[in-house]
C-alpha cells in the first residue's frame, strides 16, 4: 500500500526514550515574541506524529500518528500504519488531554488513515486515503452526536485521477482549498486549488489558485484561517530555509498578496508542514523534526505574544459559539444555523449544532453585516444580527440560544427587522427576516399571530406609542402582500411600556456603548402566536 505522500518527507530514526522540553523564543522587531515548544507527550510519541488540525477556538485537535496500534506492532515496538487520533484541550489543567484513536469507520483497519482538515466547529473532518491505483484521494466524515459517519470520497472535480494530498475548509463551509498534482492547468509540481459548492450542494469547477501562490516547485499543506482571507501553506520554492518552509499570504479585494516566508524560528533547515492557527491568532501548531522532538517529527506549539508597542490586535473576526436548547425543557437541540449577508440577502453559509450537546461555533470574518438564523423542526426560529466592520478586532462571543416550540403564547424577537431612523419604513435588509416569518406562517396555516412594536424610553410616550404602532403595521402590511390572510394577522404598538431593560438598569451601566446596546434591545419588533 502506498503511504501518504507527505509521510515520505520524514523517516523514523532513533527512538527517543526520554522527553526534555525544549523551548525556543525569538522577538521579532519590537512588536512580537514567538515561542515554540513541543506540544508534549499527551499528543506526541516516539514515533512520527503530524498533520494536526484544530477547531477555530483551539479546543479540539485531530492528528495522524505512526505509533504502533495493533497488538503485534505494540509487542515489537514497531511503527504502525497511519492512524487518526483525537484530543481536547483542558482549560483547567492548561494542557491537552491524552490522545485516543478514533474508532471505525474513520480509522479503517489494515490501511493508512490520515486527517487533513477540520471545519471551524470541529464537526466535519477531511481524510486522506490511498486509492487502489496508489493515488491519494480526499474523503469526508461528519459528526452526529458523538459518532462519525462512514468516510465517503469527495466527487470530481475535487478528486481526480491524480494525487490529492491535503486540504482546508473555508469558514463559510462552502469552499475547499486542496493540493493536487493534476497536470492540466498546473503551474508546475504540486499546486493549491479550490472548489466552491453551490446552494444545491454541487461542487463547482476546480480552480488553480494561481500566482503568486503557486510556483513551478511544490506547494503543500494548505490552511485557510477562520478570518477567510489569510492562507498558510508550505512550499519548496527558492529562498527558503530548508525543504518545505511555511508561507503566508492574504486576500484583499480578490487578489492574493506575494507570499511571505514566516522565517526563523518557525521555519528550519528541515521540512516544516501542516501549519494551523487558532481564530484568535495567538496559538498555532505545525509538524517539524526540529530540536526537541520525541520522534522523527512531532507536533509543535507556537505562541505569538504581542508586545506593548504592537498596534495590530490580531485577526479581524468574531468567533461566535454556544449551545442551542429547548426553551422549556432546557434539553439540547440539533438545529440549523444559517448566515446571510444582511445588505445583499445572500446566504453565506449553513451549519448544524451537535445533536447531543447542542453546541455550535461559527467564525464571522470582518467586513459583513451578518444575519444569523437558528431553526429546528417544530420550533420558532431565532434571529441575531452582528455587524462586523472591516476594523473589527478579534472577539469571542459566547451565546446560548433557546428555541420556543410553535404553540400558543410562544414569541420571538425579530432582530433583523430594520427601519429608517424615526420612521416606519421597512428597509430592504429586513426582507430576509420577513421571508422566514412568511415561511413559518405557510408551514403552520392554523396559527394566528400578533406583530408588536416596542421603543426605548427616549422621546415622548405619545410619539413612541405612535411610532411603535406604525412600525408593527408596516410589518403586517408586508406579510399581507406576501399572501398571508389578514384574518391571521394582528398588529399592536406598545411604545415604551414593555422595556427589556429598565431606565434604572441602563443608567447604572458605566459604559456609554453598553448603554446604547441596552436601549437597542428595547427597540424591537416581536412575533407572538395568539392561537
Amino acid at each position: 500500500m502506498k503511504k501518504l505522500l507527505l509521510t515520505g518527507l520524514f523517516t523514523v530514526s532513533s527512538i527517543v526514550t526520554s522527553f526534555a522540553q525544549v523551548t525556543e523564543e525569538k522577538t521579532i522587531g519590537d512588536t512580537l515574541k514567538v515561542t515554540i515548544k513541543n506540544i508534549g507527550q499527551e499528543i506526541n510519541s516516539t514515533f512520527s506524529d503530524y498533520s494536526s488540525v484544530i477547531s477555530a477556538d483551539g479546543k479540539i485537535m485531530f492528528f495522524t500518528s505512526r505509533r504502533p496500534s495493533t497488538e503485534k506492532d505494540i509487542k515489537k515496538n514497531k511503527e504502525g500504519l497511519e492512524k487518526i487520533y483525537f484530543s481536547t484541550y483542558s482549560d483547567k489543567q492548561k494542557k491537552w488531554n491524552p490522545a485516543t484513536s478514533i474508532p471505525e469507520p474513520v480509522n479503517a483497519p489494515g490501511r493508512h488513515n490520515s486527517n487533513i482538515a477540520l471545519s471551524n466547529d470541529g464537526s466535519w473532518l477531511l481524510i486522506y486515503r490511498d486509492d487502489e491505483n496508489g493515488n491519494g484521494d480526499i474523503y469526508e466524515s461528519r459528526q452526529k452526536g458523538i459518532t462519525w459517519s462512514e468516510p465517503t470520497k469527495l466527487p470530481e472535480p475535487v478528486n481526480s485521477k491524480s494525487h490529492e494530498s491535503s486540504a482546508s475548509i473555508a469558514p463559510d463551509g462552502r469552499t475547499i482549498y486542496f493540493v493536487s498534482d493534476r497536470p492540466e492547468g498546473s503551474k508546475g509540481g504540486r499546486d493549491i486549488w479550490y472548489c466552491t459548492k453551490d446552494e444545491n450542494g454541487k461542487w463547482g469547477k476546480a480552480i488553480n489558485i494561481g500566482e503568486p501562490i503557486n510556483t513551478k516547485d511544490d506547494e503543500e499543506a494548505v490552511f485557510i484561517h477562520p478570518d477567510g482571507k489569510t492562507l498558510y501553506f508550505s512550499s519548496t520554492r527558492k529562498g527558503g530555509l530548508g525543504g518545505y518552509d511555511i508561507y503566508m499570504t492574504t486576500n484583499e479585494r480578490g487578489l492574493w498578496s506575494t507570499p511571505v516566508n514566516m522565517g526563523a524560528p518557525i521555519n528550519t533547515a528541515d521540512n516544516d508542514l501542516f501549519f494551523v492557527l487558532t481564530a484568535s491568532g495567538k496559538t498555532a501548531y505545525y509538524s517539524s523534526s526540529r530540536k526537541g522532538s520525541l520522534g522523527e517529527k512531532d507536533v509543535f506549539e507556537i505562541n505569538f505574544t504581542a508586545l506593548e508597542k504592537k498596534k495590530d490586535k490580531g485577526p479581524r473576526l468574531a468567533l461566535l459559539k454556544g449551545k442551542i436548547y429547548d426553551a422549556k425543557t432546557k434539553q439540547p437541540i440539533e438545529a440549523t444555523i444559517e448566515l446571510t449577508n444582511v445588505k445583499t440577502g445572500e446566504k453565506v453559509s449553513n451549519f448544524t449544532s451537535n445533536s447531543q450537546s447542542g453546541s455550535y461555533m461559527v467564525s464571522l470574518p470582518a467586513g459583513v453585516n451578518y444575519g444569523i438564523y437558528v431553526s429546528a423542526n417544530g420550533y420558532l426560529f431565532h434571529s441575531e444580527n452582528f455587524d462586523m466592520p472591516d476594523a473589527q478586532e478579534y472577539i469571542e462571543i459566547e451565546k446560548d440560544i433557546y428555541l420556543n416550540k410553535i404553540e400558543k403564547g410562544a414569541k420571538i424577537v425579530l432582530n433583523n427587522i430594520f427601519f429608517d431612523y424615526n420612521k416606519a419604513t421597512l428597509r430592504s435588509e429586513s426582507f430576509s427576516e420577513l421571508g422566514r416569518v412568511v415561511k413559518v406562517l405557510n408551514e403552520n396555516p392554523s396559527i394566528q399571530i400578533e406583530i408588536s412594536g416596542h421603543t426605548d424610553t427616549r422621546g415622548s410616550a405619545e410619539y413612541n406609542q405612535k411610532l411603535s404602532e406604525d412600525r408593527s403595521k408596516s410589518v403586517v402590511d408586508y406579510l399581507i402582500k406576501q399572501g398571508i390572510p389578514t384574518s391571521r394577522l394582528k398588529y399592536k404598538g406598545y411604545g415604551e411600556s414593555q422595556p427589556i431593560n429598565s431606565d434604572a438598569v441602563i443608567e447604572a451601566e458605566p459604559l456609554e456603548t453598553r448603554k446604547e446596546e441596552l436601549h437597542q434591545q428595547n427597540r424591537r419588533t416581536e412575533f407572538k402566536i395568539l392561537q
